[in-house]
């Protein structure tokens, strides 16, 4: 079977074929290039790192911005798709400052959701002040149930992600409680090139300091690790109960 098509965005990546790429354990979905870096980048390398299928979903292409361009964008993107070694990467093609939960736009998702076949999903933070992060969590939530629809014409068979989790990468001054934490203190240094290697976003044109913004992002790291008495730590959130079969995994 060949890559099938999206008919609904033109500019997006086509849909993975199901046929030729076995089902993922976890997808990320991020508004924007940068985001699920900076929101779990060290998770998705933690995770890869432990042999698990990791892919990431950018809904746009990020621009414009002030330093990138479409061309700077790509490339940066496939700069720290290759640090993080990631599994499978692709692009929605939906417009960055302008990503709406609408129907057209749910039957996509789904259709990367089905023809990808996560276990897990992941997703921004419900409260935020980008309108981009708001409406791509209420995206993802809703084409997480479409996905497991029958009689339709979206591609891939019906699937129905076991879990939603969402990962903070937000605009708004929260003292957020995290649901839980990953130690990601061996994954640091790849997550910080991973962010460093979005250069126009994070590096050109921006206050050197100190602190420069990709010290603020460390310190960060440092204060979630302390609250589990790690290095550096990333925090989650879920609107469902977690399920555990042993305690032997808390740290």
């Amino acid at each position: 079977m060949n890559a099938v098509t999206s008919s609904v965005f033109n500019d997006s990546d086509p849909y993975p074929d199901p046929d030729q790429i076995p089902p993922l354990d976890f997808l990320v979905v991020a508004p924007h290039p940068d985001d699920a870096e900076l929101g779990m980048g060290g998770t998705i390398m933690r995770m890869i790192d432990e042999g698990m299928r990791v892919g990431v979903l950018d809904l746009t292409s990020g621009e414009p911005t002030p330093h990138g361009s479409l061309e700077i964008r790509r490339r940066e993107t496939d700069h720290a798709t290759e640090i993080m070694k990631l599994t499978w990467r692709g692009n929605a093609g939906l417009t960055n400052r302008a990503v709406e939960a609408s129907l057209p736009a749910r039957e996509h998702i789904a259709s990367f959701v089905r023809c990808l076949r996560p276990r897990w999903l992941f997703a921004p933070y419900y409260h935020d002040a980008h309108p981009d992060h708001i409406a791509a969590t209420q995206l993802v939530e809703a084409a997480r149930f479409h996905a497991k629809l029958s009689k339709t014409a979206m591609p891939g068979p019906r699937h129905h992600p076991e879990r939603l989790y969402y990962y903070f990468c937000i605009h708004l001054r929260l003292a957020v409680q995290p649901s839980w934490i990953v130690d990601i203190s061996d994954q640091w240094d790849r997550k910080l090139d991973a962010i460093r290697a979005y250069e126009s976003q994070f590096i050109t044109g921006r206050d050197p300091g100190p602190p420069s913004l990709t010290d603020r992002f460390r310190d960060d790291a440092a204060y979630w690790g302390r609250l589990i008495e790690r290095q550096y730590g990333e925090p989650f959130a879920t609107k469902e109960p977690l399920a555990m079969s042993s305690l032997r995994d808390l740290i």
